[in-house]
């Protein structure tokens, strides 16, 4: 009776087969659906409007100052690394509600389909004591509000909320990271734009003179003025000379397209270029201990080293913390509506303590592992600090030689130019030729352009410079500034640290030619002789000494 009973209230068989048909049926539901083109194009417009919004039109000539404040004010991989700090700085608020005691709060209610009862038996006479009875109700609500705290889960959890605010100070030295390095590529493609910005109206107009030249030298090919040999000769030195002028061209023209992506504008928006006069760079600096001490304190990759030294120090805290004994303390409201209970509200509170003894027997093999942390955290940093070290040499060496390699450029372009007026001035005397004045003209126009080239070059080592320090030239609120304010701030803070830290080029430490070594070219004239040569002054000196003698 019982069974049919509540297999007549349950029908245990059908349920089960009706869930089982359902969950079979919703499993088979689920299949891979690719994006359509509607919603790809969609995605294509939304990210095309976002990549470019909210930023300050092109209104005038760009300097280098506003150049380096809208690259880092717009530049994409800089926003990547803003939202990536912003979101360790959230998860680092988020962890310190950890800390907080558990208040739980939970309300319910049940129904039975039949009396939950239950018979007493007697334990020495094993007979039943009493009827059949029951002492709750088929159909009643609960309600509870516990509020419980743990001390060693608080001790956990404000370790591991320290571990995360050290997390979020590692996320904000990789964001300085990328702001010094977005801070060497501008300088780099500002001062290669700006000189083929500079050069595009003479290197158009020498196209022109080439392509003329060019066209009259094949005409009188074809009307047999010329000999086929000097004609193809004289197109042949033409066609040279527009090669070099191309590739020039092509150098420091790509340069305007790598500063507009690091401006982040959007691919086709004409702008252009202010063209200051060059600043004078500052001369190599003479104190280098000074350097190196700047360097090792400032490189964001040694402050985030100690920020890590600190996030194991406090990883080994948490886990020699988890070893002691956990104390809970608890209070709590409960609420029941059996009519069956004397009481149908009530108060517990309680203190409950636990430990794992068991784990003890892991607290030597913890220590050694700690301590092996800690010597791996000083070793990884001693290696970093004597690859900053050394990357700031590096970089000091090659602003110094980067600097002699701009002074050669500039003096064989003042002797190209000078020659380039040389043969106009014969052109124009009847003395010379217009190959000769082309090729004069393209030597000393590929000099003016090697000569922005090496200036570039001088700028981009000089950013290494900036860069191997670790020097930070950005605000502190960037994202409120706006962009003319934080030209202006850019350029004070650059004029700032170069009076600090760098010298000025005076007439002792100007960049001289790069001049051969007086012994290792002496030795060369003596290698370049013949075995039985001696060296001239060696045979003049002597001359007297032997006419002594003779007489």
């Amino acid at each position: 009776m019982m069974s049919a009973a509540m297999h007549h209230l349950f029908p245990v068989r059908p349920l089960a087969t009706l869930v089982a048909s359902l969950a079979l049926l919703g499993g088979c539901s689920v299949t891979p659906k690719p994006m359509n083109s509607e919603e790809i194009n969609t995605r294509v417009a939304h990210d095309q409007l976002k990549m470019f919004v909210d930023q300050e039109p092109v209104s005038r000539a760009i300097d280098f100052n506003e150049a380096v404040a809208r690259a880092l004010k717009y530049n994409l991989d800089y926003r990547l690394k803003l939202m990536e700090s912003a979101l360790s700085n959230g998860l680092a608020d988020l962890s310190r509600y950890d800390m907080l005691p558990n208040l739980l709060v939970s309300a319910g209610y049940t129904s039975r389909s039949n009396e939950s009862g239950g018979n007493s038996v007697n334990i020495e006479t094993r007979q039943e004591s009493l009827a059949s009875s029951t002492s709750q109700e088929r159909h009643r609500t609960m309600a509870n509000a516990e509020f419980s705290w743990n001390v060693l889960d608080f001790g956990v959890s404000y370790y591991r909320a320290r571990q995360q605010s050290n997390q979020a100070l590692i996320a904000d030295e990789r964001r300085q990271r990328v702001i010094q390095n977005i801070l060497q590529e501008v300088r780099s493609s500002y001062w290669r734009a700006v000189g083929a910005q500079r050069l595009a109206r003479e290197a158009e107009e020498l196209n022109t003179q080439v392509y003329s030249a060019l066209a009259r030298s094949q005409e009188a090919e074809r009307q047999g003025l010329v000999a086929p040999r000097d004609a193809l000769s004289f197109q042949r030195l033409l066609l040279d000379a527009m090669s070099v002028l191309s590739t020039r061209r092509q150098e420091l023209a790509y340069a305007k397209l790598e500063l507009a992506a690091l401006m982040n504008l959007a691919p086709g928006t004409h702008f252009e270029l202010a063209e200051p006069s060059e600043a004078t760079l500052p001369a190599l600096p003479q104190n280098l201990a000074k350097i190196d001490e700047v360097a090792l304190t400032h490189r964001p990759e040694l402050r985030e080293e100690d920020y890590r030294a600190r996030v194991s120090a406090d990883e080994a805290r948490r886990q020699l913390l988890s070893l002691m004994p956990g104390l809970t303390l608890s209070t709590a409201f409960h609420h029941d509506s059996n009519k069956y209970l004397y009481n149908n509200n009530w108060n517990e509170s309680g203190v409950q303590m636990g430990m794992n003894l068991l784990r003890l027997l892991s607290l030597p093999t913890m220590r050694r592992t700690h301590e092996s942390q800690k010597k791996l955290d000083e070793s990884r940093r001693q290696a970093l600090s004597m690859a900053v070290l050394i990357q700031t040499r590096v970089a000091l060496e090659r602003y110094g030689m980067a600097l002699q390699d701009l002074e050669l450029a500039r003096a064989s372009s003042n002797v190209d130019q000078r020659m380039a007026d040389y043969a106009r001035a014969a052109l124009a005397s009847r003395t010379d030729s217009e190959l000769q004045l082309i090729s004069a003209r393209t030597r000393a126009l590929n000099s003016e352009y090697q000569r922005y080239a090496a200036y570039a070059t001088a700028q981009e080592a000089f950013a290494r410079v900036y860069n191997s320090m670790g020097l930070e030239v950005i605000p502190e609120d960037l994202e409120n500034t706006d962009l003319d304010a934080l030209a202006r701030n850019i350029g004070d803070k650059l004029s700032h640290i170069e009076q600090e830290l760098f010298p000025q080029i005076t007439a002792d430490n100007a960049p001289q030619l790069p001049r051969p070594d007086a012994r290792a070219q002496g030795k060369a004239d003596v290698d370049s002789r013949q075995p039985n040569q001696l060296p001239r002054m060696s045979m003049i000196a002597s001359q007297p000494a032997q006419q002594g003698a003779v007489r």
